[in-house]
């Protein structure tokens, strides 16, 4: 297998020239050209021989050299048509990567990890978009795939949300679904200069590693979900408020009232205050 040859802003120029790529603002695409980063991103997914890995947003197949030398069987999930030639001739050293050129809110991962891992879970890398970041890592956690981790490449304000607890302004519903299902952990913060075109904002990879089981114990996780997104809609509205008004709770205000009383909390307590733990047992105190 030939070692990754992409991944320098040289070799990028020349394969964007070569098909006279044009790059798509609606895909946020900006492909990495820091070979620093790649080996830390692959590092930190602790990619294998043993392992299969989906990646999704290969772009012109930079990272994807990376992991097919690492992993024992890549696929890469690429949504832009313009990108599936030039990504057949940049991989085709490779024999273990198979790129599908669809939207990966619709591929069935199960299924793949089912036919092209025994059901066992999978390893997710990608360098991912800003405007599509939440909806992908929440499909992820949600579809019931077999995932072991997800190590993401994402605007670094995102990073920064995923893992941060109650009482900061960047907390908010995505820290608490993130935590939920697994363990951030900040592995490099990455600077704009290390992508073509230069974003205008800093990224960082992220690793979240899947818990075994969720840290707090829920009778009805999706409830709890509609309290937390209820809670945040509004932040400066009290939590009773902010689960009154909300179209997808449909609790009257002393039912509310009363929950938020057999909880221990303070009459005027905000969302933002309130831990996972917090959050579990008033979705708990409510199905009782």
């Amino acid at each position: 297998m030939t070692a990754p040859y992409l991944g320098n802003p040289k070799r990028t120029i020349e394969v964007l020239q070569k098909y006279d790529f044009v790059f798509q603002k609606k895909f946020g695409q900006n492909f990495l050209i820091d070979t620093h980063v790649l080996d830390k991103i692959v590092s930190a997914a602790e990619i294998t021989k043993d392992d299969f890995v989906l990646e999704i947003g290969p772009g012109i197949g930079t990272m994807t050299q990376y992991l097919a030398c690492a992993a024992r069987e890549v696929v890469a999930v690429e949504i832009d048509k313009a990108l599936i030639p030039i990504l057949e001739d940049t991989l085709q050293e490779y024999s273990n990567v198979t790129v599908l050129n669809e939207d990966i809110l619709k591929v069935d991962i199960k299924k793949l990890a089912d036919e092209r891992n025994n059901g066992k879970p999978i390893k997710v890398v990608a360098n991912l978009p800003y405007y599509i970041t939440t909806p992908i890592i929440m499909g992820l956690f949600e579809g019931e795939v077999p995932i072991e981790s997800i190590t993401v490449m994402v605007q670094k304000e995102v990073a920064d949300r995923m893992q941060v607890g109650p009482g900061t302004k960047e907390y908010g519903a995505l820290s608490l679904a993130v935590q939920y299902y697994a363990e951030p952990y900040i592995v490099a913060n990455v600077p704009p200069n290390c992508f073509m075109p230069r974003p205008k904002v800093g990224s960082a990879v992220i690793r979240l590693t899947r818990h075994a089981a969720p840290p707090v114990e829920v009778v009805d996780a999706k409830l709890m979900f509609r309290i937390i997104r209820a809670s945040f809609n509004q932040r400066r509205k009290t939590l009773a408020n902010g689960l009154n008004n909300s179209p997808e709770l449909s609790f009257g205000k002393d039912e509310i009232q009363r929950a938020i009383k057999a909880c221990g909390f303070p009459e005027g307590v905000r969302g933002e205050a309130l831990t996972l733990e917090e959050f579990a047992a008033l979705a708990n105190e409510f199905r009782k």
